[in-house]
């Protein structure tokens, strides 16, 4: 798991695996178009569709999605959409299966920030359950096995109620005033997802 600051001053989350996944994936649709190139020569390459598929779903279901904290909203990029939760739409934030931020309006899940299986869980250690932000513990001090945070729901949970948390404290957010959460489609990553699907599958026809 990662995060860091970008040029704006939002924090970036991305799970530490997206860059590897992205990389298989890319490295595997470059050696492929490498071969077609050294054995069939640049004509070959009208053939390579299939390959420019893996590399773009890689980097669009591994790379793109990710949890962006703001001082307005908390953006959940994933691939298919991307929902701005504005601060004060926030009314808690769950890590049963994901993290997922719950609205008056309707629940939002991070396709960047799945909980964890069992090695996840098992791999938590004292220090990964002390000094989270309060909202993070159940009765009894308990606490789900995503709110861990050596996994990637864990972490971003909790940079996410410690950014919501602050923001309380401190009177940014108008609780008189509560906002709703938005959602846009990423239509032309969609797009592009489609047309070399299309592409992969033609190729694949006329070469059988």
């Amino acid at each position: 798991m990662e995060s860091s600051r970008d040029v704006a001053g939002a924090t970036v989350f991305k799970p530490r695996t997206s860059v590897w996944f992205t990389g298989i994936a890319v490295v595997v649709a470059l050696a492929g178009l490498v071969s077609i190139l050294a054995t069939e020569g640049p004509s070959g390459l009208l053939a390579g569709w299939p390959l420019a598929s893996i590399g773009y779903l890689g980097w669009w279901l591994f790379w793109y999605p990710a949890v962006v904290l703001s001082d307005a909203a908390v953006t959940l990029r994933n691939p298919l959409a991307t929902i701005r939760v504005p601060w004060a739409a926030l009314i808690d934030v769950d890590t049963r299966y994901a993290l997922k931020l719950v609205t008056p309006t309707g629940s939002f899940t991070a396709w960047a920030a799945p909980a964890p299986g069992v090695w996840g869980t098992h791999a938590g250690k004292p220090e990964h359950v002390t000094n989270l932000p309060s909202t993070s513990y159940g009765p009894g001090g308990s606490i789900r096995p995503g709110d861990l945070k050596n996994t990637d729901s864990g972490l971003a949970a909790y940079l996410v109620r410690s950014r919501w948390q602050e923001l309380v404290e401190s009177g940014a957010i108008d609780v008189d005033s509560p906002d709703r959460a938005r959602r846009a489609w990423n239509w032309p990553h969609i797009a592009v997802a489609v047309l070399l699907a299309s592409a992969a599958a033609a190729s694949l026809t006329l070469g059988s």
